[in-house]
C-alpha cells in the first residue's frame, strides 16, 4: 500500500477549527487540495502529520502555533495616521491589503482597527498564535500532479496577495 512521503502528490480532504470550534478553512463542498510533500506548500505540522499515512486514511489533530503560523509578533502592527492613507481608501477592519516594500515586494497585511485618527495594520498571519484542529482524509496519492498546480495550497488566493 503506497504511503505519503516526499516527493509525492497527495490529495486530501480537510476541515481546519480554531480552539473555539469555529473553521476557517475547508474542502468540504470544494476540490480536495493537492500538494507536493516535501516543496514548502503548507505549514509545516500539517505535512508532518500527512508523512506515512495511506490512501483514504483519516486523522484529526491539533498544531501549536509554532507548527502553524508561528507566535504573534505585536512588532508587526504599525499605526498610521489616516492622513497617510490614500483619501479613495475606505479601509475596514478584518480588510486584507497587500503592501508593498520599497523593493517591490508585496506583504499581506490586515486592518486590525480603524478611528477616526488612525489606521492599524497587522502583518502577523489572521491565524499567527493560535492553536489549529485539522480534520483530513487522504484522497489520492501519485507521482505525478492530477491538476493544475497553481497557488500555495493555503487555501486562499495567494496571487492576489490576500491570504
Amino acid at each position: 500500500m503506497q504511503k505519503v512521503e516526499n516527493d509525492l502528490f497527495v490529495s486530501v480532504d480537510y476541515t481546519g477549527t480554531l480552539e473555539n470550534g469555529e473553521v476557517f478553512d475547508t474542502t468540504d463542498g470544494g476540490e480536495a487540495m493537492e500538494i507536493r510533500i516535501g516543496a514548502g506548500q503548507l505549514i509545516q505540522g500539517f505535512e508532518e502529520a500527512l508523512m506515512g499515512m495511506t490512501l483514504n486514511e483519516k486523522k484529526t489533530f491539533t498544531l501549536e502555533p509554532e507548527a502553524a503560523y508561528g507566535g504573534r509578533d505585536e512588532t508587526l502592527v504599525h499605526d498610521f495616521p489616516r492622513s497617510q492613507i490614500p483619501s479613495d481608501m475606505d479601509p475596514r477592519v478584518g480588510q486584507m491589503l497587500a503592501l508593498s516594500t520599497p523593493e517591490g515586494k508585496q506583504l499581506p497585511a490586515w486592518v486590525s482597527s480603524v478611528d477616526a485618527e488612525n489606521i492599524t495594520i497587522d502583518l502577523n498571519h489572521p491565524l499567527a498564535g493560535q492553536s489549529l484542529t485539522f480534520e483530513i482524509e487522504v484522497v489520492g496519492i501519485s507521482a505525478t500532479p492530477t491538476r493544475d498546480a497553481s497557488g500555495c495550497g493555503c487555501g486562499c488566493d495567494c496571487s492576489s496577495g490576500s491570504c
